[in-house]
């Protein structure tokens, strides 16, 4: 079965080598999302193994309209999402001073890997992380991240900027001194 329309409802009908196939496919790219929105490796193969779950449970439900990886990672981020909201009760207050750095930038521009990018991204507070990603990653707009994650726009927004004051200064060290500025990816 190579086409995915087939998988998908070969998935549908119980077929076990399908969902295999499906989770080989899709389980490297869906991997990256989850672990740009948790705190380690491990927090992020739960999720993705939690995600696909979902996927499954829920593959009855796809109509085949728009984009099927579309969908499956929309589950995958509000599997990070729901993770997020069990462990924030849980989460004890950041001393942000941990963050400050002294660095003074200019304008040079700093050539990282993806995976270093992403490991700096997970060492932000999780709060200043879901934001971050949920606004430049996922492309959601304050209101949208503030019904997502139960906190006000404001709150939203201030964890954004303090989000990305956190990656300059964490990028800054890295380069001594070079700035990059942080933006949203189209």
């Amino acid at each position: 079965m190579e086409d995915l329309r087939e998988i998908v409802e070969a998935c549908v009908s119980g077929d076990s080598r399908a969902q295999e196939q499906l989770y080989r496919r899709m389980a490297p790219k869906m991997y990256g999302v989850c672990l740009r929105y948790a705190k380690d490796a491990t927090e992020a193969e739960d999720n993705l193994q939690e995600g696909f779950l979902k996927v499954y449970a829920n593959l009855p439900k796809f109509r085949h309209q728009g984009s099927f990886e579309g969908w499956v990672r929309r589950i995958m981020v509000n599997v990070s999402i729901e993770h997020y909201r069990k462990r924030k009760q849980l989460l004890a207050v950041e001393d942000m001073s941990r963050y400050d750095s002294t660095a003074q930038p200019n304008e040079a521009l700093v050539n990282l890997t993806a995976e270093e990018l992403t490991r700096i991204i997970q060492e932000l507070p999780p709060r200043y992380r879901m934001i971050f990603n949920l606004y430049v990653m996922e492309g959601c707009n304050h209101q949208e991240i503030s019904e997502m994650l139960d906190i006000s726009v404001g709150a939203s927004k201030s964890g954004l900027s303090r989000a990305r004051e956190i990656l300059r200064r964490k990028l800054n060290d890295i380069n001594e001194g070079e700035e990059v500025k942080v933006t949203r990816y189209e």
